[in-house]
């Protein structure tokens, strides 16, 4: 079974930026799309960012123009460059991967991002 696992997260100051990381450990064929979804304290999972296999990408409203996704499907890595972090970005991110090939989602477990004010 193929894991994803996240790396980047931490603790920063409002203003600052972080790059959050996933790859899998092995190999994913047939990516669809590879998103970030993140979920805060008392809060339903958002939404991020998507990025399809043909390079299209979508944000969330409250992120656009903040944040930048980028992947590759050929290494199957996926990251989330964050800049102008807010306190309210504060919340556990994500990693999830949708394979036609596979018929499903892979998710990773998660990288906490803390932002202070």
């Amino acid at each position: 079974q193929v894991e994803l696992v996240e790396s980047g997260g931490g603790l920063v100051r409002a203003g600052e930026s972080l790059r959050l990381s996933c790859a899998a450990s092995g190999v994913i064929v047939g990516i669809h799309m590879m998103r970030w979804y993140r979920q805060a304290p008392g809060k339903e999972r958002e939404l991020v960012a998507s990025i399809t296999s043909g390079g299209a990408t979508n944000y969330g409203d409250s992120v656009k123009g903040r944040f930048t996704i980028s992947g590759d499907t050929a290494k199957t890595t996926v990251s989330l460059q964050m800049n102008g972090l807010k306190v309210e970005d504060t919340a556990v991110y994500y990693c999830n991967i949708y394979s036609w090939s596979y018929g499903g989602e892979y998710w990773g477990k998660g990288t906490l991002v803390t932002v202070s004010s």
